[in-house]
């Protein structure tokens, strides 16, 4: 489990990576080896957008186009995302988007454990750089190891789930919706309220509340 009931990031800080400047953290990620990951994939594949709009979206790990073009979410899936973004007014570019994994496993088969600690003081300063309003967990895998083990996606789908400072959404990831179209009517309703929760920040923001 990432967050702890109050928000505070709970991994240990077995590696410090920068947590003020995103081309840093960029630069030493990108030479990350320490998870057997790294040896069956093409690259690195850290996350992208808007580091100023306190929105983030987190998904598994990349796949076979991702780790070939070195950004998240650019395959089917990715395509799938920017349509239901188009749909609901945001624009990717708004928003932040990475993965609990930077390195696609074999087969993109589910990342285990050891390997989502390993990669995890990433996302730490990913999360400490953009200090984040919104998170918005994308399928069981990064629900699960973000929040609560014990959560199930087709349960807290939906659901508004409060972090100390964090408010995290949890929604069906959406390779999940290539192969269950039926779930793209609840993914609507979720994003919906991300769109709504994407006004608000913006509100704030121009009212220099935020």
């Amino acid at each position: 489990m990432f967050f702890d009931e109050n928000g505070n990031i709970t991994i240990q800080k077995l590696i410090q990576y920068p947590n003020d400047d995103y081309n840093k953290l960029r630069k030493e990620a990108l030479k990350c080896e320490r998870c057997k990951l790294r040896q069956s994939c093409k690259q690195v594949v850290m996350g992208e957008g808007s580091l100023e709009n306190k929105i983030m979206f987190i998904g598994e790990g990349p796949g076979a186009n991702e780790d070939k073009l070195g950004r998240p979410f650019v395959g089917k899936a990715g395509k799938l995302l920017n349509k239901i973004f188009d749909v609901v007014n945001i624009e990717r570019k708004d928003v932040y988007i990475t993965n609990i994994i930077k390195c696609r496993p074999p087969n993109n088969r589910t990342p285990s454990i050891s390997e989502a600690k390993a990669c995890m003081p990433i996302l730490k300063s990913e999360i400490e750089l953009l200090d984040p309003k919104v998170i918005i967990t994308l399928g069981s895998t990064a629900l699960k190891y973000l929040v609560d083990r014990e959560m199930a996606i087709t349960r807290n789908r939906g659901e508004w789930i409060e972090r100390g400072k964090y408010y995290i959404l949890p929604t069906f990831h959406p390779a999940y919706l290539l192969r269950n179209p039926n779930a793209k009517k609840s993914v609507w309703r979720d994003f919906k309220l991300i769109s709504k929760a994407v006004e608000r920040i913006n509100e704030l923001k121009n009212n220099g509340k935020l």
